[in-house]
């Protein structure tokens, strides 16, 4: 069945763009109704972060970013089998001299869950090389299919599960690390701070590595656009005073910053993830 997926998705890269984001949007509208468990964790996940917002507008957030998330997984045929030269086109990239000004020095890419992420993070592997770090897939066609293409333009990949000495000695060595730390990794290593006003797990790595090895934190963001019109992957300025010594403290800036840009885009961050799946004690679960 994984290779039958991956077949379809290969072929329709080669439709055009607009063609291919009514594609991933008829899944996704197709999959709300088809996987209830993700509708409701969805659905909890608007709920409490949004709660004065009108319970129609978090249902209509809701299918949206379905859409987006369906939208940016058929798309990844394109990131994986198109061109160089398409793929130029397709993700553009702001910001550049804000990674260009640190070259040689460590440098920690801050890429929150929005669902551009991978096109964000293939498209500035074009250009340098990278190092990051992905969650092994249950599946091995697929875990072995993501593996390969996201080191399609070279780089290096470590397992999360894996030690942190990898991504040290990769950060050490002037390999920008892109980074994805804002999900519910459970109790180890994670301090609660707010998202949303909610008390959420978040794993102090950002700071830890940021203190071994001296490196500057710069922030990507990468916006699906709309109507197939590509990505763009902007890079904010690096940030100053960063790590404070504070774990909390700087698990909770991280956190603002993502919350700054949910609002900018709301419907294209990961809320299909059990982002509150861990609890602090004595509270309920929420999913």
């Amino acid at each position: 069945m994984t290779r039958i997926v991956f077949a379809l998705m290969w072929l329709v890269r080669l439709l055009p763009m607009p063609a291919i984001a009514a594609t991933g949007n008829a899944l996704g509208r197709a999959l709300f109704w088809l996987i209830p468990e993700r509708r409701k964790v969805t659905r909890i996940n608007l709920e409490k972060c949004f709660p004065q917002m009108p319970p129609s507008e978090r249902e209509r957030l809701a299918r949206a970013s379905f859409r987006s998330f369906c939208r940016s997984f058929v798309e990844r045929g394109l990131l994986w089998w198109s061109s160089e030269r398409r793929l130029r086109r397709l993700v553009r990239v702001e910001g550049a001299e804000h990674l260009d000004a640190l070259a040689g020095r460590p440098v920690i890419i801050l890429a929150p869950h929005f669902v551009g992420l991978d096109a964000g993070g293939i498209r500035l592997a074009m250009d340098r090389a990278l190092a990051s770090m992905y969650s092994r897939q249950k599946d091995p066609v697929f875990d072995r299919l993501l593996y390969a293409k996201r080191l399609r333009f070279g780089g290096q990949l470590f397992a999360r599960r894996d030690e942190l000495r990898p991504a040290v000695r990769a950060i050490r060595s002037g390999v920008p690390f892109y980074y994805l730390p804002d999900m519910d990794l459970g109790r180890s290593g994670s301090v609660f701070v707010p998202f949303f006003g909610v008390p959420a797990a978040t794993i102090t790595g950002l700071s830890d590595l940021a203190r071994l090895t001296g490196a500057a934190i710069v922030p990507c963001v990468t916006r699906m656009l709309p109507g197939g019109g590509g990505y763009v992957a902007r890079l904010y300025p690096a940030w100053r005073d960063f790590p404070s010594g504070d774990a909390a403290a700087d698990a909770r800036r991280m956190l603002a910053f993502i919350e700054e840009r949910v609002l900018e885009m709301p419907e294209q961050y990961f809320w299909l993830h059990k982002r509150f799946k861990t609890r602090p004690e004595g509270e309920a679960r929420f999913y």
